[in-house]
């Protein structure tokens, strides 16, 4: 889709049919013509709610009130509501809660090309999006004055950041036989050098050299070696330093801790927090902002076979530490515990995030689309719950207590990889990763556990059906906020 600015009225632009949004179901506003046949067709104005006007090519969306959250949804609904249709060019006006603030045109294109996507890969037919010209009128809903260049800045972010999302949610819906560790390091050198990134990736070999032989033991069973992949974007005169780790599980069966069958299903999107990764770089050189962001993905796939790792194995993780196996589909926090300390080795950032689909426990505790954050202080939490609220994502936090750190404890090890109770699971399996921060990163690190919005099997919100790109958006969004403030 192609998105143009323009001064013009919306009644004054030549488009196939127009965009209304109906605000607070208030029917009197100037931009609503259709009065008398909106009240007839029943249309309450309810958020998200489409009315489609084919005689008179007006498609009307209810906006409960006018937030970030509210437009994005409303667009995308939008966009869907058109998908089975013929219009090529729509355009719509301009809806903002503050003269000086652009944020909710960010999220009407963002609510655009989020809504619009499909992944149609394996399918043999496929669907055509027939919207290509998106013009937005500076006409503003409350008559406010825009500033075009101002705007014009918004939506080319918008854009940049919806695209890597949609980037990542491709990586992520690839099936693991098509998208392998291997493949995932393709994929970074190919980002790499279309964005001017440097690109590292370690091998086996490497990976030996480098003691990481929790995530070496999570692959052993598989025909695919694994991967530790390592970008940086590298501005002159960066504002800050931010690492960025994510859980690149392109296949995760469960090990010999087998999973359930219907378990397995969807398992491709273990591999979003590395998927995320992937996104949040390309957006980061996209926008080029002045800021150092290193991105790190441990990419491995868990199987089972003669070489499999085993409950009952201690394994000697990358920072000396001793861990028992008792669950080989705790797989996720082994190959982090690695990739973790070898980010710390490589890096002294003001920052480290590590994006996971690590634990069912977080879906349990805050459902599907929802995010846990997690850490040893509330300065980078605080930091992820506000971008994440600028940029239409969900989270919440869970707080670490010395007790849960108890059920942790091995006789025959430093610790063990899951707890011995069956509750709070998620801060239990953010508390085994803090024992892999040094002291230099204690509180500088936040652990973001995806389980829950990565992957939903139904559309939601500016969602589809499958994978969201869950925090590409929010960590875009803090690394932004980061360049405007002194770390």
């Amino acid at each position: 889709m192609n998105f143009e600015l323009t001064i013009a009225p919306l009644n004054d632009i030549k488009s196939d049919l127009q965009i209304i949004m109906v605000v607070e179901n208030d029917l009197k506003h100037s931009f609503i013509h259709d009065k008398k046949l909106l009240k007839k067709a029943g249309f309450k104005g309810g958020q998200d709610e489409t009315v489609l006007f084919l005689e008179h090519d007006r498609l009307y969306v209810g906006v409960e009130k006018i937030s970030g959250a509210n437009i994005r949804t409303a667009t995308a609904s939008a966009i869907r509501a058109l998908a089975s249709t013929k219009y090529k060019h729509i355009s719509i006006a301009s809806y903002m809660n503050s003269e000086k603030c652009t944020a909710m045109l960010r999220a009407m294109v963002e609510g655009f090309i989020l809504g619009a996507y499909r992944f149609e890969t394996y399918k043999s037919e496929k669907s055509i999006n027939p919207v290509k010209e998106i013009t937005i009128s500076l006409e503003e809903y409350h008559g406010y004055t825009l500033n075009i260049d101002v705007c014009a800045q918004t939506l080319n972010r918008a854009q940049i950041v919806a695209e890597a999302t949609n980037f990542t949610r491709d990586i992520v819906n690839t099936t693991p036989d098509d998208c392998y560790p291997d493949v995932i390091a393709q994929i970074a050198d190919t980002l790499a050098k279309e964005n001017g990134l440097e690109c590292t990736v370690l091998k086996p070999k490497a990976l030996k050299k480098e003691k990481m032989e929790a995530l070496l033991a999570v692959a052993r069973a598989s025909r695919h070696k694994p991967r530790v992949i390592h970008l940086a974007h590298k501005p002159e005169n960066p504002k800050a330093v931010i690492s960025i780790v994510g859980k690149g599980l392109t296949y995760d069966s469960g090990g010999l801790s087998l999973k359930p069958g219907d378990y397995m299903v969807t398992m491709k999107s273990d591999k979003s927090g590395g998927s995320a990764v992937l996104g949040i770089m390309k957006a980061v050189s996209d926008m080029n902002l002045p800021i150092e962001v290193h991105g790190f993905i441990g990419a491995v796939e868990n199987m089972i076979g003669g070489d499999a790792y085993k409950p009952d194995d201690v394994l000697k993780a990358k920072n000396g530490k001793t861990i028992e196996v008792r669950n080989t589909d705790a797989e996720g926090r082994l190959v982090l515990a690695d990739v973790l300390a070898y980010a710390q080795q490589e890096v002294k950032a003001d920052y480290l995030f590590d994006f996971a689909t690590l634990t069912g426990a977080c879906v349990v505790g805050v459902g599907n689309y929802t995010s846990g954050v997690m850490g040893n202080s509330d300065i980078p939490k605080n930091l992820i719950i506000d971008a994440a609220q600028s940029s239409g994502e969900l989270v919440t936090k869970l707080d670490f207590n010395r007790y849960l750190k108890k059920t942790l404890k091995s006789e025959i090890a430093d610790i063990c990889n899951i707890s011995n109770t069956r509750y709070g699971g998620a801060v239990t399996a953010a508390m085994f990763l803090s024992e892999f921060i040094d002291d230099a990163h204690k509180d500088k690190w936040a652990h973001i556990d995806i389980a829950g919005p990565a992957f939903v099997e139904h559309v939601w919100g500016e969602n589809p059906h499958g994978a969201s790109g869950a925090g590409v958006r929010m960590m875009v969004r803090l690394l932004e906020k980061l360049t405007q403030h002194k770390v």
